[in-house]
């Protein structure tokens, strides 16, 4: 992909293509691309299972994050799974859930059921223990993977939403695209992802530290364009603090919308910084 980017160390790179062939090397070098993969999980294994560790030093964001994100979540429910029937059952899958805040929080609260999907084992300990009180019979965690997200094939047509926040980043370009390719497969119909993300002001960022490629959005639409998904709606998270990337969810479908619903992301210029 002809994008320019730059790392945490200011080292500049004139494409993607230059980029991934410097941290994951040739096509087929898996030794190397395995370690791009080792070491992000390594970072996050270090990191305190708490609110404030997984968002990385901004545990104060949590409720302004969750609020953005169930307004973008009940628009999309209502148009596309709840058309007056009482009787649905609907069900989730948290990718990249962590502690499981973002299945506490929202996600418990909308569908019957919800699998969360976590690499890192001590994360996904903290979310069994965080939600074995909370929900109800109707309402609960379901299933707890402790895989990574690139090796991860979910059930066929079992959900209804995909939530994808946070975590795409450690993905690179070709897994990012397997894993939806592997994932439209496991939506029901009408069902669709969500993916919330920092954003780059333009091109890339790579963080050296976490292993993670922070995106812009063309470099997103991009990738969602060989995914073969269709961009449902946007939105732009509202209430961050201005020296943390601009945020954007993204609404996508196996399904061609009727509509094309766009937004205008505001950017700005910020350091790395991937929260989880």
């Amino acid at each position: 992909m002809e994008v320019c980017g730059v790392d945490s160390e200011g080292k500049e790179f004139k494409s993607a293509q230059e980029m991934w062939r410097e941290e994951i090397g040739e096509e087929g070098d898996e030794t190397k691309k395995t370690q791009w993969y080792r070491d992000g999980v390594s970072y996050w294994e270090g990191v305190e299972a708490s609110v404030d560790g997984v968002l990385g030093g901004y545990g104060h964001v949590n409720d302004a994050d969750i609020t953005g994100s169930e307004v973008f979540l009940k628009t999309l429910m209502q148009e596309r799974l709840v058309h007056g029937e009482t009787n649905q059952h609907l069900v989730a899958l948290d990718c990249g859930s962590g502690i499981g805040r973002i299945t506490k929080n929202l996600l418990i609260r909308y569908f019957n059921e919800v699998d969360l999907l976590e690499p890192v084992a001590q994360f996904l300990d903290a979310a069994r223990e965080n939600l074995a009180s909370i929900g109800s019979e109707t309402h609960k965690a379901t299933n707890f993977f402790c895989v990574p997200l690139q090796e991860f094939t979910p059930a066929a047509q079992r959900y209804d939403v995909i939530w994808v926040q946070w975590c795409i980043g450690h993905l690179t370009d070709d897994d990012f695209v397997s894993f939806f390719n592997r994932a439209k497969g496991c939506l029901k119909p009408g069902g669709f992802f969500i993916v919330k993300e920092n954003l780059a002001k333009k091109g890339f960022v790579l963080d050296k530290e976490d292993r993670s490629i922070t995106r812009s959005n063309p470099y997103f639409k991009e990738l969602f364009r060989r995914c073969g998904l269709h961009l449902y709606q946007t939105k732009d998270q509202k209430g961050l603090p201005q020296e943390l990337f601009a945020v954007k969810m993204y609404a996508l479908t196996v399904d061609t919308p009727p509509n094309v619903h766009r937004t205008r992301s505001k950017t700005r210029n910020n350091r790395p910084q991937i929260i989880k």
